[in-house]
């Protein structure tokens, strides 16, 4: 039992190895939109997306739990369904926060997020190597996150990498757009608060008319009923102990705070994957996001 737990260790070591030599990941100092940022930043879907191909298993799978760049898996369709040598797949996967569904980083969160689709993330992609009536082996020849028995096969698809524009022509007092204003919803694994170079989630896309390399720009409300980040209630016209304003000012009494920008990546019908380009301030899932 002591061995088994120790190749383990060993195995789960040599994929933490593997996975660092990988191309910058969402939320690197990298703000150029390059390939890990197109292909690791994961996508909500407004359809379930077909789960016919799956990777079924791998090479030294009686210790190994999780496969990574440079090992060796297993597909369930082989020749007999059209698959040949060299074919790529995308390999993702449909992952749910449990955490969200019961707590709610700001009001209507869980609503917004069903909402918008399926949430899937980017394991990463697969190159065939072996074909057998009715199985494949691949190799693991791009790595995002860990793959794992019962991953979700696509054939490989091709990101745009859009260019950016830079960051220091962001106007911290530009103008209502007049187009159409989303949410942020969440962010990469699901995370609440985000800065220059994250990837986050918006509840914006194609039927709003966004498309990838289209900017979107973020702000906020002061002490708007819904927001949970604050510490005081009415912080924004009274600070006990740091003066107050002669009257009571509400949310829709002030100027709107610009906070940054962001390119999108990926658009579905009712969502965008998008990467910050820049932030002034810590940014948080409840903040606006406003098509440029």
């Amino acid at each position: 039992m002591r061995a088994n737990v120790t190749v383990l260790a060993l195995s789960l070591l040599v994929f933490a190895s593997a996975a660092a030599a990988q191309d910058p990941q969402p939320g690197s100092n990298s703000l150029q939109p390059g390939y890990s940022a197109a292909n690791c930043s994961g996508f909500i879907s407004d359809q379930k997306l077909p789960e016919d191909t799956r990777l079924i298993s791998g090479e030294q799978s009686e210790y190994k739990v999780v496969f990574s760049r440079g090992n060796y898996v297993f597909v369930n369709r082989g020749q007999d369904q059209g698959v040949r040598v060299g074919d790529r797949f995308m390999v993702i996967r449909h992952e749910r926060d449990y955490l969200t569904d019961n707590v709610n980083w700001f009001k209507w969160q869980t609503k917004l997020m069903k909402a918008m689709g399926i949430s899937y993330i980017d394991a990463g992609q697969i190159r065939v190597v072996k074909v057998e009536p009715k199985v494949s082996v691949a190799e693991v020849i791009f790595s995002c996150d860990y793959m794992q028995r019962g991953d979700i096969l696509r054939p490989y698809v091709e990101r745009p990498q859009p260019p950016y524009k830079d960051a220091a022509a962001f106007d911290h007092f530009a103008p209502v757009s007049g187009k159409p204003v989303g949410t942020i919803v969440s962010g990469y694994d699901y995370s609440d608060a985000f800065g220059q170079g994250t990837t986050v989630y918006i509840n914006l896309g194609a039927a709003q008319g966004l498309k990838v390399g289209d900017y979107v720009r973020v702000f906020r409300h002061q002490g708007e009923p819904g927001e949970l980040t604050p510490q005081t209630p009415g912080y924004q016209y009274m600070l006990l102990g740091f003066g107050s304003s002669p009257i009571k000012y509400t949310w829709k009494d002030l100027p709107r705070e610009l906070l940054g920008e962001a390119i999108v990546l990926n658009v579905s019908r009712n969502s965008a994957t998008v990467l910050l380009t820049f932030s002034s301030s810590e940014i948080y899932a409840g903040d606006y996001a406003e098509i440029e």
